[in-house]
């Protein structure tokens, strides 16, 4: 099965939600091409506050609107898992999992990023028994019980957040001295009663009862001393990892997997873009991620066009 598009944008996160808005009005084929909900990591968080116009909304609600937009000049949204992108002469070939190819003339890459994983003993045998990446998920299935977020990033700290509503107890932990969020939520996580934060320390091992997450042992990151916090659910917040393995081989890809584009978010390979936290760059949110999509769908009409 093959299908033929002036522009395929994979993924539809902000990035691609913007690229698809951009491409359709300005009256090419378009398609998003995505292996799961829309929204990408909205639809994961609790609270948006830092969107322009709106003081604050709920992700799931953005990413609900934006799609209504994405999707109102006639954008296609097609599920599929694309595991190679073809370079071919006029059109690329985008091949997805289950067999099925599209064909591009200009392909946007919006696949943004996954959550890092802690590898240590107990976590892949325990996802979906107490061991989640998505708090706004998995949230309501804590009620009153003790928690623990790994990270001290902005992802960790408002996701703490989010938990202290649901959980009796959060504990925080971070393997230096001092937060890398911003300071408004930092305050917030000391004003939290609920929210406790261990410094100084690192996951090392998660504990079961043969059923579900019973516990973790932590150890000091100078001593490597280790202490055990009895807990039902973890939730890991370290990092993100670039979703770009169907890349591979096309030589647009820096040593840790992000895309580099340049200052129209085109790689070396004509008629490839990047765009959102899939590429490399400093800052990773909402209004980057649609400015991306806005100025790689935009040089893509021109190049189609030959303006």
């Amino acid at each position: 099965m093959e299908r033929q598009y002036d522009i395929i944008i994979i993924g539809a996160g902000p990035a691609g939600m913007s690229a698809s808005i951009y491409a359709s009005r300005a009256g090419l084929k378009t398609a998003m091409l995505e292996m799961g909900a829309p929204g990408g990591k909205l639809i994961k968080t609790y609270e948006i506050a830092n969107w322009p116009g709106i003081k604050e909304t709920a992700g799931a609600q953005l990413a609900s609107d934006m799609f209504e937009h994405a999707t109102a000049f006639g954008s296609e949204y097609l599920y599929g898992n694309v595991v190679q992108i073809q370079d071919g002469t006029e059109y690329k070939k985008i091949l997805c999992e289950d067999g099925t190819c599209y064909e591009a003339r200009a392909v946007i890459v919006a696949s943004g990023t996954k959550e890092r994983m802690l590898q240590i003993p107990g976590e892949v045998e325990n996802i979906g028994r107490g061991v989640s990446y998505c708090a706004v998920c998995d949230g309501a299935f804590f009620k009153g019980k003790d928690v623990v977020v790994i990270g001290g990033g902005n992802s960790a700290l408002e996701e703490a957040l989010y938990l202290s509503q649901f959980a009796g107890s959060v504990h925080i932990v971070i393997r230096r001295d001092v937060f890398r969020g911003d300071a408004i939520i930092q305050q917030r996580i000391k004003d939290n009663p609920k929210i406790h934060v261990i410094k100084k320390h690192i996951p090392v091992r998660i504990l079961d009862d043969g059923m579900r997450v019973s516990g973790i042992v932590l150890a000091h990151s100078d001593t490597l001393e280790e202490m055990t916090l009895e807990c039902m659910g973890i939730f890991p917040y370290i990092g993100q990892d670039p979703a770009t393995s169907f890349l591979q081989g096309l030589d647009v890809l820096n040593a840790q997997g992000y895309l580099l584009v340049d200052e129209n978010c085109e790689t070396t390979c004509k008629g490839i873009y990047g765009a959102g936290d899939v590429i490399h760059k400093q800052l990773r949110q909402v209004v980057t991620a649609t400015s991306d999509g806005a100025i790689a769908a935009q040089h893509a009409f021109h190049q189609l066009k030959g303006i």
